[in-house]
Order: structure tokens, then sequence, then C-alpha cells
């Protein structure tokens, strides 16, 4: 029997970035607990291996809109449609994110120094402007209603500097890497951006919260999960499927006093 306090049965959520690692988790997770959600996404596919996603989507509990959370307009229209389906969102979990990825250029992952500003804007563009602008729309969408829980997926590197020493593999291989400053600085600013939320909107019935997942196994080379594992108090990388219960109660009646605060999911790596 569930336990009322932890009951989304019946909820509505949006899940943007729902089609990535961790948003599809996520959404496939809501899913099982009786919560019908929209996933807006620039994808509209689901990965290799996203079994239980496929399986909410062909029945219907799962719905992917194609949209860039970036664009006012296109959430507008978004939010649109899961109105006429299943009416004003309860849950928004602001999951869109990018970082440089494994074969990013090599002036990106340089020496801060030289970091291009054009591809510290995109990160910024997505990872900060894209949450503003979708709670602007959805959380405002709530804020009418008098009720919702947003969720912002944050992380570690949003509180602490990256261990640069973790990549010590790739430059003993002859390459020049450092884990660039734009993902930090876009993930910094969702803490703040939590904190305002929450205080704008709660007499209005909407909580903010973020939630902060570190080190979550997508693959990584091994050297890296050997250097991670070491330095994580838990001695080794995050499973996709733990950052559910954090999300599951933020998104619940369970913490229905919680709002403008940070959980931290990370194995105990902030704790050192």
């Amino acid at each position: 029997m569930t336990d009322p306090l932890f009951d989304l049965a019946g909820r509505v959520a949006v899940v943007t970035g729902g089609m990535g690692q961790l948003g599809a988790e996520l959404s496939t997770a809501l899913a099982a607990r009786g919560v019908r959600v929209a996933i807006l996404d620039l994808e509209t596919a689901p990965r290799q291996g996203a079994a239980g996603l496929r399986t909410g989507i062909d029945e219907g509990t799962i719905r992917v809109h194609e949209c860039d959370v970036t664009d006012r307009s296109a959430l507008e229209a978004a939010l649109a449609l899961v109105e006429v389906d299943w009416g004003v969102p309860n849950v928004l979990v602001n999951a869109a994110a990018i970082d440089a990825p494994p074969d990013a250029p090599a002036s990106e992952v340089g020496p801060f120094e030289d970091v291009p500003v054009d591809s510290l804007e995109r990160v910024v563009h997505v990872n900060v402007l894209g949450v503003v602008v979708s709670c602007q729309v959805i959380g405002g969408a709530m804020a009418r209603a008098g009720r919702g829980s947003i969720v912002n997926v944050g992380s570690v590197y949003g509180l602490l500097s990256p261990d640069q020493g973790l990549y010590d593999f790739r430059r003993a291989a002859g390459e020049t890497f450092f884990k660039p400053v734009a993902y930090s600085v876009s993930k910094s600013a969702l803490l703040n951006l939590t904190r305002y939320l929450a205080t704008y909107w709660g007499r209005a019935g909407v909580r903010v919260n973020t939630v902060t997942p570190h080190g979550i196994d997508n693959g990584q080379p091994e050297p890296f999960v050997e250097a991670f594992a070491t330095r994580s108090p838990l001695g080794r990388l995050m499973d996709v499927s733990e950052a559910v219960g954090a999300v599951v109660f933020l998104a619940s009646d369970a913490s229905s006093y919680v709002t403008g605060a940070n959980l931290v999911v990370d194995g105990g790596w902030s704790a050192w």
C-alpha cells in the first residue's frame, strides 16, 4: 500500500530534458507511480536501453513534446497541449541541461583562460535561461492554479569546484583537459534561482527546491571510475535510479513544508 504522503497517483508532471539519462529515469519512475508525464525535449526518440520510457510512451502515461526550453513560445505551445490533455501540471522537473561532451573541441576543455565565450554562452543559455523560462511558463501556470512543486536538477559542481584530479588520466595520455567552468557557473545559478522562486511563489502554493546529484554512472572510462571511487565516501559512482527517491520526496506531499532547499544526493562527496 502506498504511503499517502508519497502518493503521486493522478498528478501531472512536466519533465524537461526527459529523454536524457537522468530525465528518462525520472520520467519513467514518476509514470510508474501513477503520474501522467509530459516530456519536453529536443529529442523525441528514447535512447537505447530506455525500455521503461518506451513502455510509458506506448501506454500513454508518458507523452513527448518536441520543445526548446529556451524558447518561450515553444514552451507555451507545449503547455497548452498538456493542459488540454491533462490539465495544469502539479510538478515541474527541470532536468534539461548540457555540458561539454566527451568529444568537445580542445578549446572548450583547455585552460580556463582560453575557453571561448560562445561555448560558455551556450551552456549558460540552456542550463540557466532554459530553467528560468520553463519556470516562467509552467511555474507561472501552477502559481495561478494555487499549487505545485518545482524540482530543479543541480549538480555538486554547483556547490564545489570540480576535482580536476579526476581527469589526470587524460592529461597523462597527452591531452590538455580541464573540466570546464561553464557547467559549474550554470548549476550554481540554479541554487539561488530556487531560493528566489521559493520566496516569490511561496504564498501562491508553489514549492521550489533543488536536487543535487553527483557522479552518475554513464559508462565513464575505468581510470575515471577508479579515481572517483577513491574520492567518494561510498566508494562508487551513483546509479541513476538513486536520484528517484529525492525527486519523489520533493514532488510529493511528504515535503509539503520544504521549499527553497537543496537536497544533496552525492554519496557524501560534499562532506569531505
